[in-house]
């Protein structure tokens, strides 16, 4: 194994791959925050490639970022709520130098639930734990040997800043992106020594469609705007809300006692389940 090199952010890693096909892997990468992670890694030259369970969808978004950012492309069909597609993903990176590895695919709830009373919970429970944990180990499995063998590279894993604090009536996602943010830092703890950052980011609201949002605002931001931020703490922070906004409001409720914490987000996803309920009503 060559030396370790410190690799300090994604300019860097992309100035010492300057003479190496730079690759970069994303998950859940026709939407959202992983489509602009794509995006924004093939605007800073590197090829992508997009994983996802949508052919349709990740054709799409395949041609958009190859006619754009004249970068190549490549697309792996994957569900990740099912547990035996690894070989298939191994078999679409084999041969590929992976330089960035982006673990965004998640799923969260449709609405806030009270535990019990999730719909199909048990169907539930093994797909949360399938997209939101065992994908972020098991792409980690198929790609980080590479990425010692090079002493160099770059995983990001998105977390959410539910992780940060126990969210009442998201309980399950809640608990599922905490396990991300622990088994990032501890990764980032044991490679950072062989040239790998391993980092943590933990967004609050993003404007995308999993979190229903559809008008991007300051504190919501849509996520180009996001990525571009969260981008530039690459090689400053192992554990980030990745966006100003986000990390001031990180900062406030870190002040608080846990469960003054606890009972305010219960009292606001109350508050949203009412209203949805409301909404339902309605129809």
């Amino acid at each position: 194994m060559s030396t370790p090199i410190a690799v300090t952010s994604v300019k860097q890693l992309m100035q010492i791959c300057l003479f190496v096909v730079v690759v970069a892997v994303v998950t859940g990468a026709t939407d959202g925050i992983g489509k602009a992670y794509a995006q924004e890694l093939a605007r800073r030259g590197m090829k992508v490639v997009l994983v996802s369970r949508s052919k349709e969808k990740l054709d799409q978004v395949s041609t958009e970022i190859r006619e754009k950012y004249k970068v190549e492309t490549k697309v792996i069909v994957a569900d990740f709520g099912a547990r035996e597609i690894y070989n298939g993903i191994k078999a679409g990176l084999e041969g590929l130098e992976i330089g960035v590895l982006v673990n965004n695919v998640g799923m969260s709830y449709a609405y806030p639930e009270y535990f019990l009373d999730i719909p199909e919970l048990e169907k539930t429970i093994d797909k949360m734990v399938n997209i939101n944990i065992t994908s972020v180990c098991e792409m980690t499995r198929l790609v980080l040997p590479g990425m010692l063998e090079r002493s160099k590279g770059i995983i990001l894993n998105i977390a959410s800043a539910s992780g940060m604090c126990p969210t009442p009536l998201l309980t399950l996602y809640s608990a599922t992106k905490a396990f991300v943010d622990y088994f990032s830092q501890g990764l980032h703890a044991e490679y950072k020594s062989k040239g790998i950052i391993v980092q943590s980011v933990l967004p609050y609201y993003v404007a995308t469609k999993m979190s229903k949002i559809r008008k991007p605002t300051l504190d919501k931001p849509s996520p180009e705007r996001y990525v571009r931020a969260a981008l530039g703490t690459v090689g400053l922070q192992s554990r980030t809300n990745g966006y100003l906004p986000h990390a001031l409001m990180g900062w406030i409720v870190s002040l608080l006692p846990t469960s003054t914490a606890i009972n305010l987000i219960m009292k606001t996803n109350k508050q949203i389940r009412a209203r949805y309920f409301k909404k339902m009503k309605e129809k």
